[in-house]
């Protein structure tokens, strides 16, 4: 999107219709190249109109407003499908939670794109093979595997979200950086939209109780699935119609919570060591450490396509790399726990599917560390960091796949 910007810097129409195709990428691009072009007229004005401050929010235009009330709709009767049509519940959504939501999004973004024939061939093709495939795996409650692609399953589908997202321009970097930053954004909007919907919750319930009327069920049946499907596309349909929404707020919480998790991972290390608590031989406490490292992988994540997309600090790249030196500890001690219990009691699913997401883990924070230390010796950009993320994501797009696909058949649906 900069190079673009920088390209048709002295086009106006073209400008318009690269901020009009996506708004929010856009603005944060053009605020990393305003320094380098200050004093062209026509920067200077589009810089004026980005950073004008409205209290106005933008509904976009009644078409739009109408296609994201149909997909409202559409993603809460995805979601009672169990009702409807009488399917076991316990079926159903383990194995189809991720298609309530995500490929209407899909569908969003490649409109919004314009995604060529091709593209939208294989994005909505692997989709319609998934949602066919994971609901023929036999139905099991002790099956492995099959908890395992329901798990993986919606990373494939958040990789192919990602794909419409970066329309034609797959390999462009830049464009899953933005993507990142748009799933930071939309878990901030979506959050408010949840904390809003909650308290309109108790005050409804609350009055109709004070009257006699007792409408829990009723309304947690249907305002309240029809709200939870609905909240991901109104997040998305707001942060890209209102970009300032949630422009200076995903950056702060970015910059926040870097340093507190650093430091909160090291009391926790040391604290571990204290407590004599053991991952080789304590199956629950080993769970809880690898959901302890992807929690600390997607704020790394996030705070390097935050980092990335200005000069940034010497402090906040400091963090960072502090961070992910002590993400490497904590990834290293869950993955010498997981080999020891591989060899102590051979390769089972779950052990197989641990060890691989570990190990791809570790060679993505290496290759961060690396990018994060050039850029602290100035032996290499900040872009650089960015890139380090970018070009690895599609390698857990094929993991996902392995595991969705590919286990259940290895191990023959155990």
């Amino acid at each position: 999107m900069k190079e673009e910007i920088r390209m048709q810097l002295n086009n106006p129409g073209e400008l318009e219709k690269l901020y009009r195709s996506n708004k929010g990428p856009f603005k944060r691009e053009f605020g990393v190249l305003y320094p380098e072009v200050k004093g062209n007229a026509l920067a200077d004005f589009w810089n004026e109109r980005l950073n004008y401050e409205s209290d106005d929010i933008n509904w976009g235009t009644t078409r739009e407003l109408v296609l994201v009330i149909l997909a409202s709709l559409v993603a809460g009767f995805i979601a009672k499908i169990p009702v409807i049509f009488g399917v076991d519940e316990e079926f159903f959504y383990p194995r189809n939670i991720g298609f309530i939501f995500l490929p209407i999004l899909a569908a969003y973004f490649a409109w919004k794109n314009k995604v060529d024939a091709k593209m939208l061939f294989v994005i909505f093709g692997v989709m319609l093979l998934s949602l066919f495939y994971i609901n023929l795996l036999p139905a099991s409650t002790t099956s492995d595997t099959l908890l395992l692609a329901c798990i993986h399953l919606p990373l494939l589908l958040w990789a192919l979200v990602g794909a419409a997202f970066a329309g034609n321009n797959l390999r462009d970097y830049t464009k899953r950086l933005d993507y990142l930053r748009y799933n930071g954004d939309l878990i901030v909007m979506t959050t408010l939209i949840l904390i809003s919907g909650g308290i309109m919750t108790g005050l409804t319930i609350g009055l109709f109780s004070l009257i006699g009327f007792q409408i829990e069920d009723l309304y947690f049946g249907y305002v309240g699935i029809f709200g939870l499907a609905a909240a991901p596309i109104v997040g998305t349909y707001l942060t890209h119609t209102n970009p300032q929404l949630v422009y200076k707020v995903s950056p702060v919480i970015a910059k926040i919570f870097s340093p507190l998790v650093l430091v909160m991972l090291v009391i926790y290390l040391v604290a571990i060591f204290y407590a004599g608590k053991n991952p080789y031989n304590d199956r629950e406490f080993l769970i809880i450490f690898n959901l302890l490292l992807i929690g600390v992988m997607a704020i790394i994540f996030f705070s390097v396509a935050e980092n990335a997309k200005s000069t940034g600090s010497t402090t906040a790249t400091w963090i960072l790399f502090l961070l992910a030196a002590v993400t490497i500890l904590v990834n290293g001690i869950a993955l010498s726990a997981i080999v020891f219990r591989i060899a102590e009691w051979g390769i089972t699913p779950n052990r197989l599917a641990v060890l691989g997401s570990n190990m791809l883990m570790l060679l993505n924070l290496l290759l961060i560390s690396f990018s994060l230390f050039r850029s602290l010796t100035s032996k290499s950009d900040v872009a650089s960091i960015g890139r380090a993320i970018a070009v690895f994501l599609p390698v857990y797009t094929i993991w996902a796949i392995i595991v969705v696909f590919l286990f259940p058949l290895f191990f023959s649906f155990n």
